[in-house]
């Protein structure tokens, strides 16, 4: 089993946690990540992006010139798609880009995605993020104690907690998220994967 410290808001070891082979301990499925990040970011697309068709473009309803004798191509209105303001070929109309991944892939991404972060050293696990005021300054000085400064931060909390969540909005970078809208693309797109004890169990108990 992983064997990771707990440090505290002043980054001193307080104690240490074994983590579950079984979630912090596989072998990462980099195919998995991908299909999970593919579709994370598909499901973002707003689709809603549209072109006109030569059928939906004002005008050109009379043909603009006679079919023969004039030397010019033969042309049956100027809203084609070879006409200057004239309708879209094969343009984008409303859709969808949403798509379903099934469930056995999704746990195996998400175990890959936090196993990468442990054999990376990426994670940080914190006894508790105990705030009673809006201070961006504590969280700043919380991430330059764990080593954190300047690298994008993903901040993992087992539940709602608005001093934290709005302390830490105003960082470029950082991110706060509860266990349960954790998502593989945030997993890898951040440095810094820091989570508070309580959020640990909680994902091995989910995922184990």
């Amino acid at each position: 089993m992983p064997n990771i410290k707990v440090l505290d808001m002043a980054g001193k070891e307080v104690s240490s946690i074994e983590l579950s082979d079984a979630v912090f301990g596989i072998t990462p499925n980099e195919s998995a990540m991908h299909t999970m990040v593919v579709n994370y970011l598909a499901n973002q697309r707003q689709g809603t992006q549209s072109t006109l068709t030569r059928t939906e473009v004002r005008g050109g309803g009379r043909k603009p010139w006679r079919q023969k004798g004039t030397g010019h191509a033969r042309q049956g209105s100027t809203r084609a798609p070879q006409w200057t303001h004239g309708g879209i070929a094969l343009g984008p109309k409303p859709r969808s880009y949403r798509f379903t991944v099934n469930k056995k892939l999704k746990r195996l991404a998400m175990k890959s995605a936090l196993s990468t972060k442990v054999l990376d050293n990426n994670l940080i696990v914190l006894d508790s993020i105990t705030m009673n005021e809006y201070k961006t300054k504590t969280i700043t000085a919380m991430l330059k104690a764990v080593e954190a400064e300047g690298s994008k931060a993903l901040i993992v909390m087992p539940e709602v907690n608005s001093f934290v969540i709005k302390s830490a909005a105003n960082i470029p970078g950082v991110k706060t998220a509860l266990v349960n809208t954790i998502n593989v693309y945030d997993i890898l797109n951040y440095d810094k994967f820091i989570v508070v004890k309580d959020a640990v169990a909680k994902i091995e108990e989910v995922y184990a």
